[in-house]
């Protein structure tokens, strides 16, 4: 039997009037950017529909920014009654799924990230770490070069393992700027800075870790209903007291998307429906496999298109 996976993509994704047309249209859509104003109290949606981009891009509000969007998109789903075996998310991403999943409410869910991406950002002074994409070297020569620049003193890893031939290292300025050099003379063929604003999924994300388990601890997690596929370990995982271990390891943990996307497959998955702005995660699953079947969901149209195939049974 086909088995569907709805994923949700992380940072990076979020643009102005992301989920606009939908909210406009379908009154539960619309419903969700309510409330995480009121949640949030502070006028969120009105950043999301009318920007301006670099307000947006801020990680303490693109986070809060693509949750909901990529929730308000899932209620257009929940109406027609589509269920998914499994659900993912990149990094940000997985807190969607966990929400999607029904392991905490979409309310505790939009608090948690907007903290998460305060203490993100607070936790390494600004322009002191960065982030950069590595394409064409496998994992294991890519671990090398970091461990040797590490052990040198300026702290670089791998920090999202995200397809064949694609991984993003992280970490101190002069350490991801080594790695860069080191990482084009062991064969990689490209090495592109990224525009971010810290070190996400590194050791030096461990102060944000410490106040996000605050965070997590007052919120009720319960286990989820819907397996949830881990970043941290590409497992399937329900229980909600690993769901907590593994959101406050996700923060300083490479994101193992490839792994959790061949984990899926594994599991049965034939369809992968990603909801949210963009189709950065669709595209990446093409590269682990070219088998399966991808579909990006952002808007009215799409959304009903996709609805319209899963019920016929074409998809």
């Amino acid at each position: 039997m086909n088995k569907i996976a709805f994923i949700f993509p992380g940072q990076g994704s979020q643009t102005v009037g992301m989920g606009q047309s939908l909210a406009e249209v379908h009154q539960p859509s619309g419903g969700i950017f309510n409330k995480a104003d009121q949640k949030l109290g502070l006028p969120l949606s009105k950043l999301i529909f009318e920007g301006p981009q670099e307000e947006l891009t801020l990680t303490t509000n693109a986070q809060p920014a693509l949750l909901t969007t990529s929730m308000a998109i899932l209620e257009y789903f929940k109406e027609s009654g589509i269920t998914p075996d499994y659900v993912a998310g990149h990094s940000l991403g997985e807190y969607t799924a966990l929400v999607a999943g029904g392991a905490f409410s979409f309310e505790e869910g939009v608090y948690a990230v907007r903290k998460r991406g305060e203490f993100m950002e607070m936790a390494v002074p600004n322009g002191e770490g960065t982030m950069a994409a590595i394409l064409g070297l496998d994992s294991e020569r890519l671990r090398e070069v970091t461990n040797e620049i590490t052990e040198s003193g300026h702290l670089v890893q791998l920090a999202n393992i995200n397809c064949p031939g694609q991984i993003v290292i992280s970490g101190t300025r002069k350490g991801v700027d080594l790695a860069c050099v080191k990482a084009k003379e062991a064969g990689a063929k490209r090495a592109l800075p990224l525009e971010v604003s810290g070190p996400f999924h590194s050791e030096l994300m461990k102060p944000a870790a410490e106040k996000l388990k605050t965070v997590l601890d007052d919120m009720t997690i319960t286990d989820a209903k819907i397996p949830v596929i881990a970043n941290v370990s590409a497992t399937e995982i329900r229980d909600a007291a690993e769901i907590k271990e593994k959101l406050i390891e996700q923060l300083y943990s490479p994101v193992q998307w490839e792994k959790s996307v061949q984990k899926m497959i594994d599991l049965g998955v034939t369809t992968f429906i990603e909801i949210g702005p963009g189709k950065v995660l669709s595209g990446l699953v093409k590269k682990v496999s070219r088998s399966v079947s991808t579909y990006a969901v952002s808007d009215e149209k799409t959304c009903k298109e996709v609805v319209e195939a899963l019920k016929e049974g074409t998809v």
